[in-house]
This record gives structure tokens, sequence and C-alpha cells, in this order.
């Protein structure tokens, strides 16, 4: 007698919070050099498939379902949330990145890269505080401290929608806000012949990262067309 099993295949990042997220990019690494492996790991951390019911499936069925993984992920139009809920308290994004604290950004800097990682939610921490103030789509949040980075972890249950319209966003404009930081200021710490070359590295590294991650998915699925 059959049994009939039920997959459920994600449309899109919202099904994938940021914990699942970096779980399955710590598998990927770990067994980059067996895409078997990969597979296997994709299809039960986004589909709930144990390897048992894989190697049960027909190969249509299989086929099927790679396709809409790899349509999944390789989707980038995600769009910049401004404010965000979690656990009943308002987050809102930098209202004005050009103007952003020094100190907020020299916290930013001292990640080797603007990219989703470990580190990803100590960035967002900083990027997201909380709404002071608000009128209509005008909004206050607080002034930026140290202490915020250490709230990293409330990121960890936010999907993956989210994460990649802030990252997209920001790290197009991480170069801009530099230039016009410094333009805008008088100090002589910012003066572009004093940066330090770490992070000069760091924004060329950063402007790279963006095309890194925008095919890194078809790389780590390139099997799966197959």
């Amino acid at each position: 007698m059959k049994k009939e099993i039920k997959i459920t295949v994600p449309k899109d990042y919202s099904a994938v919070n940021l914990k699942k997220y970096l779980r399955i990019q710590k598998d990927l690494d770990d067994y980059k050099d067996d895409e078997q492996a990969q597979d296997a790991f994709l299809l039960y951390n986004l589909c709930g498939i144990t390897p048992a019911v894989a190697r049960k499936l027909d190969n249509d069925t299989v086929t099927s379902i790679k396709k809409d993984l790899y349509e999944l992920l390789n989707k980038q139009d995600y769009e910049l949330t401004k404010l965000i809920t979690i656990d009943g308290v308002e987050y809102g994004f930098e209202p004005n990145l050009s103007e952003m604290a020094y100190g907020a950004y020299l916290d930013i800097s001292k990640s080797e890269a603007i990219t989703i990682d470990k580190n990803w939610g100590k960035t967002l921490s900083i990027l997201y505080r909380k709404v002071t103030k608000k009128q209509g789509a005008l909004y206050e949040i607080e002034p930026y401290n140290s202490k915020h980075i250490l709230d990293e972890k409330k990121w960890l249950d936010v999907n993956m929608d989210f994460h990649f319209g802030c990252f997209f966003f920001f790290t197009r404009t991480y170069k801009d806000l530099m230039n016009a930081i410094l333009k805008s200021s008088r100090e002589e710490a910012l003066k572009e012949e004093t940066l330090s070359p770490h992070i000069k590295q760091i924004l060329v590294t950063s402007g790279e990262v963006i095309s890194q991650l925008q095919s890194s998915h078809e790389k780590t699925l390139r099997n799966l067309k197959k």
C-alpha cells in the first residue's frame, strides 16, 4: 500500500528565517566538495525531505522540487523594509545614512565585509534602532550606542525576505555613504588620505560582495538544473 507524502516547497524567503539560513550556509560550506550532500541538506532544510524519503521519490518529482528550489534561491527582487516590529517593539532603519553617527559606521566597519553571516545581526542592530517618534511615514529612532550590537539575537527569527531587502539596499549605498561622510565632515580623522588601509579594503570588499552573493546561489545549485 502506497503512503502519501505531502511536500511543501517554499516559494519565497518569507518561509526561511535567518537562523535556518545560516545553518544551511554552514552545511553547504562544510560539504562544498560534495554536491550530493548539498542537495540532501537543501531538500531537508527547505522542504523537510529526509534522505530516506528522497530515495523513494520518483525522478520527475525530484526534478520538479529542485526546479522550484533553484528559482527560490536565485530570487533577488527584495525591497528594503524600513520599519519592523519584533516582540512588540518597533525598530526603524537609519533615516539618513549620510548623517549616520561615525561610531555606528566604525562598528559596521569592524567586519571584513558586509554580508549575511554570523555577524549580520550586529550590523542590523546598528542600522535598526527603537522608534522614538512617528508621524505618518516619518519617524525618529534612538541615537546610536555601541551597546545596541549586544541585542543581535533578536534577528535570528526574522525571515530572509526582510534580510535580503536590507542587505541589497545597504551594500549598494555603503560606498556612497562613505563618500558623503568624507565630504561633509571636517574632522581630520575622516579625511580620505588618513583612512586606514583596513577601512579602505572593507569598502572595496563590501562593494564586491553584492555580486558574489547574487551569484552564490547559482553556483551552489548549478547541479539542480541537471
